[in-house]
This record gives C-alpha cells, sequence and structure tokens, in this order.
C-alpha cells in the first residue's frame, strides 16, 4: 500500500511538470506569434487585479495581473491582459501594445 502511494506522488508530481512545461510552451509561442505578425496599437491600462500567495513559511508573495482597453483595427474597444507588463504602470497609463487579431484578447507591450 505505502508503494502505491509513493507511485502516485511520483506520477502527480510527473503531471504537474508536464503541465508547466506546455503550458510555458504555449505562453512562448503565443508571445513570439504577437511579436511577428502582431499589429501595435495604443492601450490604456483600464484595471490591476492583486493576487497574494502565502506559501508554508508564512512568506507573502503578491502578484499583479494588468489589463489593457485599446481599440482594434476594425474598430472594435477591447479589454485584455497584459502579458509581460512592466511594473511601473497605474490604472490610466497609456502604452503601445501588439495583439493578434484572432486573439485580440491577450496583448504584449510593443517594442
Amino acid at each position: 500500500m505505502l508503494l502505491l502511494a509513493v507511485n502516485l506522488t511520483y506520477v502527480f508530481i510527473a503531471v504537474i511538470v508536464v503541465v508547466l512545461i506546455v503550458s510555458f510552451v504555449l505562453t512562448a509561442k503565443k508571445h513570439n506569434a504577437i511579436q511577428k505578425g502582431g499589429i501595435e496599437a495604443d492601450a490604456e491600462v483600464s484595471r490591476i487585479e492583486e493576487s497574494e500567495n502565502t506559501d508554508n513559511d508564512g512568506i507573502r508573495d503578491i502578484s499583479y495581473t494588468y489589463y489593457v482597453k485599446y481599440q482594434t483595427q476594425d474598430g472594435k474597444i477591447v479589454e485584455a491582459k497584459l502579458g509581460n507588463a512592466p511594473a511601473h504602470l497605474y490604472v490610466g497609463s497609456t502604452l503601445r501594445v501588439k495583439y493578434l487579431p484572432e486573439k485580440p484578447k491577450y496583448v504584449i507591450p510593443a517594442k
């Protein structure tokens, strides 16, 4: 019985590692596609979501998710999650972003 529990633990860890790797690869591909073929637009930070996590040692980690509003080439106003957001942004900040027309809900800062 103990051997089964140990094996299940290893399987669980392996599944988590695979999920993290797949997530990393898909995010990298999405960023690369936007960098290569994305359209630039002016955007404004519309909201910032704060999340707090505490690890087993009681250490708090606060992370922020930034959202921007921008107008697409076809005139639609979109609120999108901003990937690779610079830390100095606040609600009302303006910046140039890049997006893919077929997936306008995720943008990255234009270089």
